[in-house]
């Protein structure tokens, strides 16, 4: 007979922190098929080689599988199309904000990293999940809210 531990779990996640994944709805899914459904008459019809029609629906849900903006104790990772970065919360300068509100990284070198599907209202999330490391500039977040419980 076999004892099974499941402690461990826990403990992960009580040393991981908080967490937020900011990504494209997954509703986005149901548009994806429907343009699939109406791309096939055509792609499928009596024109030849109109297959290739079939690449924007599976572009659309490589997108939406990919893009995203995770928000960790340690720092942020941002998952775009082609390629994947981590920025360790101590590599962060500050936060800048777009004319669309959207949310950029910038870095100690003022390099900007665009976060993919994080906007304004989010930032008491991430302020929330830094630990206090970023501000949260709305003010809807009291000191002991960020700061972790010591359970």
């Amino acid at each position: 007979m076999r004892a099974v531990h499941h402690f461990g779990v826990a403990e992960k996640q009580q040393d991981e922190g908080r967490k937020a994944v900011f990504r494209v709805p997954r509703t986005s899914f149901m548009a994806i098929a429907l343009l699939t459904i109406c791309v096939t008459p055509i792609a499928l019809g009596e024109i030849p080689y109109l297959q290739w029609l079939y690449v924007f629906p599976i572009a659309l849900t490589v997108f939406v599988i990919r893009h995203r903006t995770v928000a960790t104790r340690s720092g942020l990772a941002v998952r775009t199309m082609f390629g994947h970065r981590d920025i360790p919360w101590s590599a962060l300068k500050g936060l800048a904000i777009t004319k669309k509100a959207r949310v950029q990284a910038v870095l100690q070198d003022d390099t900007k990293v665009p976060l993919p599907t994080v906007r304004t209202r989010h930032l008491p999330v991430l302020s929330l999940v830094s630990e206090g490391l970023v501000a949260d500039p709305s003010g809807q977040l009291a000191a002991e809210d960020i700061k972790p419980s010591a359970e």
